[in-house]
Parts: structure tokens; sequence; C-alpha cells
């Protein structure tokens, strides 16, 4: 799958704000630079664009969807700021083969909460405890080089319940130190779209650094990507009686 064209959106405002402190030493170009960059690394011939909530319609014109293979978006704070034009769209190009990739706090997301149909909520606690991502389909493509588990060394905990529609599949199932577990890795299929959701990637630590976050999600990438298929939404057809 050469010459994919992947488009990173980020809200940005963490970034903006320098919330936490630290954020400008673990993330000095932006949590969008760091996703690009693993990306860039992991698929050199693919195409790499950013965008962030405050370009001009959330970086996500139309001319930039109908270009974009997959999408990963990452949002935490300003869920409530992203246009309902702009969510609109990217339904609409999801439904119609666009690949969807939703990290961390992404799961509150305005798109992935349409997309489901239910809340997304869950338990968390950030305390820099270590995360455990265990495979739980180790012939799955998006498994795919991973080692098992995969050792995060310091992360915000999440936990069951996580409230969204039993998944199509189940790839990954993370545990902390206080012995919470949680869905950490799942995927949808949606129209003719494949999610995938992926939780570790806090903003507090340096995850999408790690070699084994970025395998993870290059494979998801390339487990989303149609490229070849066109970008059209299932329709109603009216059937001929001639298949017999």
């Amino acid at each position: 799958m050469s010459g994919l064209r992947i488009t990173v959106w980020n809200e940005g405002v963490h970034e903006a704000e320098q919330d936490p402190p630290v954020m400008a030493e673990i993330y000095p170009h932006g949590i969008h630079g760091a996703l690009a960059e693993g990306i860039r690394q992991g698929l050199p011939e693919a195409s790499v664009r950013t965008a962030l909530l405050a370009d001009t319609e959330h970086g996500l014109p139309e001319e930039v969807l109908a270009d974009t293979d997959v999408l990963l978006w990452w949002g935490h704070r300003a869920h409530g700021q992203v246009d309902e034009a702009v969510v609109d769209r990217v339904q609409r190009h999801v439904l119609g083969g666009m690949g969807l990739l939703v990290l961390h706090s992404g799961h509150f997301s305005k798109i992935f909460r349409r997309l489901l149909s239910t809340t997304c909520s869950l338990g968390w606690r950030d305390a820099a405890e270590q995360e455990l991502v265990w495979t739980v389909a180790p012939h799955h493509p998006i498994t795919e080089g991973v080692p098992n588990p995969l050792v995060i060394p310091e992360q915000e905990t999440y936990s069951e319940f996580f409230d969204i529609p039993a998944p199509d599949e189940l790839i990954f199932i993370s545990s902390f130190d206080g012995g919470e577990v949680f869905r950490s890795g799942v995927t949808f299929f949606r129209g003719h779209g494949r999610i995938f959701y992926f939780s570790p990637g806090d903003q507090r630590y340096p995850v999408y650094h790690q070699q084994e976050i970025r395998r993870v999600l290059t494979n998801g990438i390339r487990w989303a990507a149609q490229p070849d298929r066109p970008r059209t939404a299932p329709d109603v057809a009216k059937l001929d009686r001639r298949w017999r």
C-alpha cells in the first residue's frame, strides 16, 4: 500500500496552552507532529498532512477529506468546539470508505460518538501507572510485529465499563497497576468505512514516541485504508429480478 494519503487531526489546545507544562518537552512539534513523524517512519511512501482545530474548517474541508485515505483523530479538551458541519462531512466520508483511527480521548469526540451512537463513557485515573497492552487477536493485521504484552511505562489509566457497542473486532485489552482492565483496541465497520480505536496516548506521556505504538498505528492505517474504493456511501438500490 504505497502512496497512501494520511491526515492527522489534533485539537492543538494542549500545545497552545502548554498544558501540561512539559508539553513542549514531550511533544515539541505537537502530538500531531509526533504522530506524523511515526507514520512517515513506518510508511515512507505515504503522503502525510496535519490539521488543527484552529484551521479554517478545522483543516478538514471537502477537498482534504476527498484526498484522504485514512484520518487520525486526537481530541481531549475541545470536543464541543468541533463544528457540526465538519462532523457531517467526516461521517459522510467514513461511510463512503475513508478509514478513521480514533486515538485516546477521541472516544468522546463528536464523530466517534455519532458513528457508535453511545456515550463512549469510561472510568479513568491519571497517576502515571504502567499499562500492559495485551493482544487478543494475534492473527489480525493490526497486531503484526507488536509485542505481547506491549509495555507502556507510564500512562493514564482507563477502565471498564466502556460504553461502546460490542466491537466488530476486539484487538487489544489493557491492564493497569490498580487491577483495571480496558478494551484498548477495537474495530468497527460503518458503511463502507473501517474504524480503529486505540486508547494509549495521553498528552502527559511520550507514548507516541514508542516504536511499538507507532507500529500499531502504522498497522492500523494499512488495515483501515481502502484507496481503490470509490468514495460512495451505501444507498438504497432497486433490484431487478434477474439473479436466477
